[in-house]
């Protein structure tokens, strides 16, 4: 047997890290949403920010996306310079282990594992077959913002979804409490949270581990959210390796990042359909002109009257085509495409427009569609509402 291998899994796949957690602070001001929510809705973080004001915060530590076009390298250098003076004043407690999360939304109780994971064991290229895989194609033209605020950041702090199949939740029963870290309400409708120490972190390796047994295609985890901010880590980490001794590599902060691990089979995990709206002048040819056939249904949407219109059997293929006929659709007539979540959202749009309504991805079919096809079309599902995405509250230095 191979020592550096448990059921064929690289033993460094997972590891135990060190935690830093804001000692003494008001930890509703100090969690904040994942940065890629609400990117339309300037009052939502104008809300964050007065907070926030004053107060130590990851709102200060991280980069809303609805900002990216506003003087980004003012507030990247902003955001590393808290950093270091968090770090400096002393504002973090550290505790080497895993979390145990506990998310109450209106979902029900979400429960995650806060963990790093070996970048070496992780792939946004499908043809890789890496233990740790994309779900979505990578948007390559995504990633430079997001290297360039993590290439001079000293910490990391994780909204990074990864999914794991454990239909026996055999990972959670391996899990012994220990002190309970954090237990506060969550701002901006967010629900409540519960952090509790894990006792013994190798025990739940191991539980992890043993899921890749007989597994012939061994995929251990899925990127459920957080796609391209891992794989701005992985760029991040191939430039730092390259400058390192193997020895060097082996233990550099960099090469491990902070995420939480859900079971695909929590019952609080929403798997919910992303809809596509056109914004068009000419709805009714967008209808007319609709050319997919297959065995299930989808519907398009105008002035909010559905239409049943055939749709492929196998989702993913049939995403895949919608995209292609919308795209074509927009070439012919013009017009541009936004992704809805909601059912409601996406009807009250449609009175400048057609939408189309999608079948969602069904968990049992969720690892079995990532091994035989690769990546998902982008923006093929979502894990439930904006408000019940993982929210900023770990931190781990990564320099």
């Amino acid at each position: 047997m191979n020592s550096d291998n448990v059921c064929g899994v690289p033993r460094n796949t997972i590891s135990v890290p060190q935690i830093l957690l804001p000692c003494g602070a008001d930890m509703y001001s100090w969690a904040v949403n994942a940065c890629d929510q609400f990117t339309s809705d300037l009052s939502y973080w104008q809300e964050v920010e007065r907070i926030a004001q004053g107060k130590p915060s990851a709102y200060h530590i991280i980069f809303p996306e609805i900002y990216l076009k506003d003087n980004p390298e003012a507030r990247i250098a902003a955001i590393n310079s808290q950093m270091y003076r968090y770090l400096e004043s002393g504002i973090f407690s550290e505790f080497n282990g895993f979390v145990l999360v506990e998310r109450t939304t209106e979902s029900g109780t979400r429960t995650g594992i806060v963990l790093a994971i070996d970048l070496e064991q992780y792939s946004f290229r499908q043809e890789d077959k890496a233990l740790i895989r994309s779900t979505e194609a990578t948007v390559l033209d995504r990633l430079p913002p997001r290297v360039h605020i993590r290439s001079g950041a000293p910490l990391e702090l994780p909204h990074i979804m990864l999914l794991y199949d454990d239909k026996s939740r055999s990972v959670l029963n391996s899990v012994r409490r220990g002190e309970e870290l954090y237990n506060f309400d969550l701002n901006m409708g967010g629900g409540h949270v519960k952090g509790t120490l894990v006792s013994d972190p190798q025990t739940v390796i191991d539980a992890f581990y043993s899921l890749a047994e007989g597994m012939s295609d061994k995929m251990l985890f899925a990127v459920g959210d957080g796609n391209h901010s891992l794989a701005a880590a992985k760029l991040c980490w191939e430039n730092i390796k390259n400058k390192l001794s193997p020895e060097q590599a082996k233990t550099h902060p960099a090469r491990y990042a902070l995420c939480e691990a859900v079971n695909i089979y929590d019952p609080a995990l929403a798997f919910r359909p992303i809809h596509r709206f056109i914004k068009t002048d000419n709805p009714h040819e967008f209808v007319g002109g609709w050319n997919i056939s297959g065995e299930k249904s989808a519907e398009v949407v105008v002035n909010g009257i559905k239409t049943a219109v055939s749709f492929p059997s196998d989702i993913p293929c049939g995403i895949r085509l919608v995209d292609e006929y919308i795209s074509d659709f927009i070439k012919k007539y013009g017009g541009t495409v936004d992704y809805i979540h909601g059912d409601e959202e996406l009807t009250e749009l449609t009175a400048d427009g057609a939408g189309v309504l999608l079948p969602s991805v069904e968990k049992d079919d969720f690892f079995r569609l990532i091994k035989a096809g690769g990546n998902l079309p982008k923006k093929t599902f979502s894990m439930g509402e904006g408000n019940e995405k993982r929210y900023y509250i770990e931190a781990k230095r990564i320099k």
